[in-house]
């Protein structure tokens, strides 16, 4: 079984900001698999997925950034899904739009729901997508992530979206080091 998690805030203020790419990932990847996201627990809205007989969790926590590491905590807790089976989906200020960078493990660089995810699971052995979305050094990182694409950075945005959810069904079937070879 493994969990595949996006990050991001709830409500529909943030639904298509900078910060929510990793929800955005989620809904991409839901599309291509025929997923709903129809079930509420452990402070996450999930689906299952089933793919080769293999039972997928696909999820968004629902605690707000900051706090990711309850949801998906509690989540790996409940279905038992070791940190191996885990891939978490996130925004990442130093990529520039449109890049897209798979990592096997490393610091949260910054990013506060991975951070939370790190502290709650005790390592940062943590298969990751990140989506580039670039930063603005005149305004205000909080306001900045939380700020919407530009049309042509949502252009842009598309196709990472697309490589991003084709990354993670290649990752159903392939060892991550691959899938980084393949889509880094």
């Amino acid at each position: 079984m493994k969990l595949i998690v996006g990050l991001g805030n709830p409500g529909t203020e943030y639904e298509k900001t900078r910060h929510n790419a990793g929800f955005l990932l989620i809904d991409r990847f839901c599309d291509k698999l025929g997923v709903k996201l129809d079930k509420n627990k452990c402070k996450a809205q999930y689906g299952v997925a089933r793919y080769k007989g293999e039972k997928i969790i696909i999820a968004k926590p629902q605690t707000y950034m900051n706090l990711s590491g309850q949801a998906v905590s509690s989540l790996m807790h409940f279905y038992d899904i070791p940190v191996e089976d885990l891939i978490v989906c996130h925004d990442d200020l130093d990529l520039p739009v449109g890049k897209l960078r798979l990592r096997r493990q490393g610091s949260a660089g910054g990013q506060k729901g991975m951070a939370s995810i790190i502290d709650h699971l005790g390592t940062s052995r943590i298969d990751r997508i990140r989506i580039g979305i670039s930063k603005d050094k005149n305004i205000e990182t909080k306001d900045y992530v939380l700020g919407k694409f530009s049309k042509e950075d949502r252009k842009i945005l598309d196709e990472v979206l697309d490589k991003g959810a084709d990354a993670l069904l290649y990752a159903l079937d392939h060892d991550f080091d691959l899938v980084m070879t393949k889509f880094n």
